[in-house]
This record gives C-alpha cells, structure tokens and sequence, in this order.
C-alpha cells in the first residue's frame, strides 16, 4: 500500500477540489437533502444508474413526499412505482422501514449510523450516506463506486465481497473520510466512481488521483476491482400463461417474500404441463390458444427461461380469487407492481 496518497487530507483534498469544478450539483436528491430524500435516493441508486433512477426518484418525490406518506400506503402502490427497477426487496423494504420509522421513531430518522444500519434495508454503507449527507455527520461509505476508486488506487487485491478484502477497504475508507466537508466528500467519492473511475474506459489521465494510483502505475486499472469467482448459473424454466378475455388479462399476486415477492405475475406451470389444466379454466369456452415467442430472464443468481402462452376465453370464470386475482385491463393498467417478463409481455399484447 502506498503511503495514503501520501496522507490522507491529501486524498480528500484531491477528491474535494475535482468535486467542486467538475462534481455533479444539480441532482434531484442534492436539493433539500432530507434524511428521507437521500435514503430512498440511496436505495434506489444501488446497483442502478443514475439516469434509470432520476425519473423513478421524481415520480416517486411527488407521490410520496415525506416517510409518513410512504408508511401509509399501499404496497401495491409502491411496488408499482418500482416496476423496471428491478431488484423489488429493495421496494418491500423501503415501505417496511418507513412504517419501522412512524412507529418506532415518530416519523424521524434516527441519528446514528448504528440505528440507521437496523432499519429494513439499509446496510453500514447506505446508513452512513444517510448521516453524512443529510445530517453532516463523519461517517464512511464503501458503494460500488468507493470499491471501485479504492481497489484501484492501492491495487488491492480479491473480490470486494469477501469479508476479508471488505474489511481491508472499510478501514481504507474510514482513513480517508475528512471530519470536515464529509457531505461533499461522500458525494465526490460516488461521483468519482461514475463518471471517470468507471468499470469501462476509465477517465484516468484527467483523474485527480491518478499520480499516486498503484493500478494506473501497473497498467492494471482494468484488473480491479477484482471479479467475484464465477460460477455458471444455473437454468429452470417456467410456462406462463396469459388468459385473456376481450382487453383484460388474468394476473396473480405472488407471495410477499422470494422471487418477485408482492409482485403480480400471469399464472405459472411447469413447462411440460398442459396450460388448460389450470383449475379455474375448467368449463370455460376457449376461444383459442397461441403459442407466444419464448425469452430469457436473468436473475442475479440463475436463468428463466420462459414459454408463454395465451389463452383467449368467451367468458370470465366464476372461481377467480380476488384477493389475489385480478383482470389487469390493456386500455386502463392498474396501480399494482409487476414483475418485468410480466411487463414485457403485456406490452406485446397491446
């Protein structure tokens, strides 16, 4: 390890001085920087871009404007404004931990690292980007982007994930944190990361901290931070089955926790079983039944492959569960998450 840039103030220095010429000022949630803004900014912005994010985070401001509102409302509601986002524990635990906020904490942020690390779905990262954003506290944080500046610049070495290269960067990241500005400096580390120490093509000849960059020196930028071991995922399959009648669809809800947990997705088989098994189409006219284009969906741990099918009936069948069922209308959509095959293909029915 080089000998902290060659200390430490001269390292937050580096960052603070490229963030006030050439950071980003004007984001959304840099304006009225809130506990509340800045926590679902932060949730939101895990392992997402910035530019997917601003339009989510904008809807999402103007129907829920403050934790008390988020807290009292449906999840349906919130899971809906989630939907393309991906990754929808992340969702399920926003709306849990605001409820945990108005309940325990009367509708205020806790103020320590520590209280904000127990809430439903905030980690030690996002708890100090909270605190040192929006309440100016000295915290440290260690997102993608911090891993990313951090492995490079002392080329260390091993997945990021394993506790062992993660304890090493934390102690790295606690180090350079300056007590004064760290706001600004929590923000420049992230913005660091985006924009020019980014996972391809990075920026490095215009890098403030490239000088003393132990990859830049080895011609190893590209080696780090290193790649978590691979493992071939594995595939299942699933048929889903798309009843329709006129402009409405048949959707279910699925259970609030695994895959797509609270989402509403077409119902599911096998993908050998025989789509006109479905118990609540028995006795139903079936006008027809296609065969639709078949599709990949990759999860982070293991690939879908599914086999859609539509069936067309005359009438609506009188066994549909309506606490779990609905007929999802074409024209009108509704306020419900949707799993994003789900979305796809209800896209490719319009």
């Amino acid at each position: 390890m080089n000998s902290i840039a060659k200390t430490s103030k001269q390292f937050s220095d580096a960052v603070l001085a490229w963030f006030d010429e050439h950071g980003r000022h004007d984001l959304p949630w840099q304006h009225n920087k809130t506990p509340y803004r800045v926590w679902v900014s932060e949730i939101m912005l895990q392992q997402t871009q910035v530019t997917t994010v601003i339009p989510y985070y904008q809807r999402f401001m103007q129907r829920f404007p403050d934790v008390k509102s988020l807290a009292a409302a449906e999840q349906d509601e919130v899971l809906h404004l989630w939907t393309g986002l991906g990754y929808y524990a992340r969702a399920r635990n926003l709306h849990k931990c605001a409820q945990t906020v108005v309940e325990k904490y009367a509708g205020v942020f806790p103020s320590t690292v520590a209280e904000l690390e127990s809430l439903s779905g905030i980690g030690r990262s996002t708890a100090g980007a909270i605190a040192s954003i929006s309440m100016g506290q000295y915290a440290a944080i260690l997102d993608g982007n911090v891993k990313r500046v951090l492995t490079r610049f002392h080329a260390v070495e091993g997945w990021p994930g394993n506790k062992k290269v993660a304890d090493q960067l934390w102690d790295i990241a606690e180090r350079y944190t300056p007590q004064q500005r760290t706001a600004d400096y929590t923000q420049a580390m992230m913005d660091l990361g985006a924009t020019l120490c980014t996972r391809s093509k990075p920026g490095c000849e215009i890098c403030p901290l490239h000088a003393q960059c132990e990859a830049y020196a080895q011609n190893r930028v590209k080696e780090f931070p290193n790649s978590k071991p691979k493992k071939d995922k594995p595939v299942k399959t699933t048929q889903m089955v798309l009843v329709r009648h006129d402009d409405e669809i048949l959707l279910q809800q699925q259970p609030s926790t695994g895959i797509w947990g609270g989402l509403w997705i077409f119902p599911q088989l096998s993908i050998n079983d025989d789509a006109l098994s479905l118990p609540f189409l028995q006795g139903c006219d079936i006008k027809a039944v296609y065969e639709l284009e078949g599709f990949r969906h990759t999860f982070s741990h293991y690939h879908l492959d599914i086999k859609p099918i539509r069936i067309d009936i005359e009438r609506k069948p009188n066994t549909i569960n309506e606490s779990d069922q609905l007929w999802y209308s074409l024209q009108q959509g509704a306020n419900v998450g949707l799993a994003a095959p789900v979305k796809k293909l209800l896209e490719t029915q319009l």
